[in-house]
């Protein structure tokens, strides 16, 4: 373990540009915005889908899921590709895949076609997912670094919300436009698709501001470019921190090989199994089953909820996702890592025991949404954000980009297993005759028991450290910094 303080880095108003470090973490964060968005539309448009191809279960969970196949791609290619190319680029690639998709998403009249502009839109989301928080965290100060990666979850959290009072529009427009039973057609055969190609607007957004950014300093300077970093580097930190920062980024690449070999050392091989663990397990206890299905959850567990007003109530989850996450990048740098983790994993446990109770017990009162909201709030409050902060610092510059594509390869393979299984789960007659819709919330839980053991256990605190310090924690004996 290294004994040693974290030296405190030089904040950008004391020396650099801090307009212009906010301005290129949120252009990074429109990223985020897009995956958001586009991983959350389905949520309101799934039913009107499944009536339309009049689909079972199954293919109902493809055409959700199919898209994470997308993620887990895009994820894999843009790890090579962000450390062969750069971290920019990979972003604009991301950004013509979210274009493509939400245009091509909106014209279908098969499932196989929508699937396979969703899994285009899945390659952008899964780029997105580690280059935005990757680029943020090689360009942010290591001080507010928590926070600056957290505005990208928060801008997740937002596109999420933004869709969501876009279906809600959409649907809620026919219903009040006309009588119900032709409503319902019109959201059927047309309103489905007008969800889909409101994400063109913030690609086109995204493509154009990111001409506007610089590439990371550290890939710069990995790449030989050490002249362009340092002019980064200065515009953000001011010419003095600079020069300081240039030098340690430069002994830290002096010390790695750059290969993914190197993640096989002993002690490399704890941060990866780390970085996989985190990211598995915050998609195995459940938090897209509540984003995708959200509708459906609240008119199978809060009786007489009809379409428009589950889509609402969809919406009251998208504010308490992005207020919760608002706290976290209050806190993130100030409480840090591990606390917010094993709390928040902590209230998202309770929370699931207890709507798996109401479900059990058939109650079925609008104040099971005090379980839902709650879960929620846990999860924006902690797991969210700060397992992306935490991915995307624990590795060696050299390799992040590869190496975090394994972490969010793992991500969004896991998340593509829950998405497709709980419909399964859901309406499988024996789980629903045994515990009555329940099942899936209790193995959520118990999921998130193993993500407090795994961060009680395995995550040091790395707030305040430089990303050049932090893989010096993983060296030592024991990971678990008191």
């Amino acid at each position: 373990m290294v004994n040693d303080r974290p030296r405190n880095e030089e904040s950008p108003e004391e020396g650099g540009n801090a307009r212009f470090l906010v301005a290129i973490c949120l252009v990074a964060a429109l990223g985020g915005f897009l995956f958001g968005y586009d991983t959350a539309v389905i949520s309101g448009a799934i039913e009107f889908i499944e009536r339309y191809l009049d689909r079972d279960a199954t293919a109902k969970g493809w055409a959700s899921a199919s898209t994470l196949l997308g993620c887990a791609a895009g994820a894999a290619f843009a790890g090579l590709l962000s450390d062969a190319l750069g971290r920019k680029k990979v972003l604009v690639l991301a950004a013509v895949c979210f274009l493509v998709s939400a245009v091509g998403a909106a014209l279908p009249e098969t499932l196989a076609a929508l699937v396979g502009f969703r899994i285009i839109g899945g390659l952008g989301i899964g780029a997105a997912s580690m280059t935005s928080p990757l680029y943020i965290a090689e360009v942010a100060p290591a001080r507010i670094r928590g926070r600056m990666v957290a505005l990208n979850q928060l801008a997740i959290v937002a596109g999420m919300l933004i869709v969501y009072f876009v279906n809600y529009a959409i649907a809620h427009h026919a219903a009040g436009a006309a009588a119900p039973e032709a409503a319902e057609a019109w959201n059927i055969q047309t309103g489905w698709r007008w969800m889909f190609a409101s994400g063109a607007l913030p690609a086109v957004l995204l493509l154009a501001c990111l001409f506007f950014v610089p590439e990371s300093p550290r890939w710069l300077t990995a790449a030989g470019r050490e002249d362009r970093a340092l002019r980064v580097l200065a515009r953000i930190n001011g010419p003095a921190r600079a020069g300081a920062q240039m030098r340690e980024i430069e002994a830290a690449l002096a010390r790695e090989g750059g290969s993914l070999a190197e993640l096989l050392e002993p002690g490399m091989k704890l941060v990866l199994a780390v970085g996989i663990a985190l990211a598995v397990l915050q998609q195995v206890t459940g938090i897209n089953v509540f984003l995708y299905y959200a509708p459906e959850i609240f008119k199978n567990l809060v009786e007489g909820t009809k379409d428009d007003a589950a889509l609402l109530q969809t919406v009251v989850v998208g504010v308490v996702n992005i207020v919760f996450t608002v706290i976290a990048i209050g806190t993130v740098d100030r409480l840090g890592r591990r606390p917010l983790m094993m709390a928040g994993a902590a209230g998202m446990g309770a929370s699931l025991a207890a709507l798996g109770l109401a479900a059990y017990l058939g109650r079925t009162e609008t104040w099971v949404l005090v379980f839902i909201l709650g879960y929620i709030a846990s999860f924006a409050l902690s797991v969210g954000p700060v397992t992306w902060v935490i991915l995307a610092e624990i590795f060696p510059t050299k390799i992040r980009g590869r190496a975090m594509a394994i972490a969010t390869v793992c991500l969004w393979l896991a998340n593509y297993a829950v998405s497709q299984t709980f419909p399964m789960m859901d309406k499988n007659e024996r789980l629903i005759a045994v515990f009555n819709h329940a099942f899936p919330f209790w193995v959520y839980g118990l999921f998130c028991i193993v993500l407090i053991l795994v961060v009680r256990f395995a995550v040091p605190e790395t707030k305040g450290r430089s990303l050049e310090q932090i893989c010096l924690l993983y060296t030592s004996p024991s990971p678990r910094d008191s």
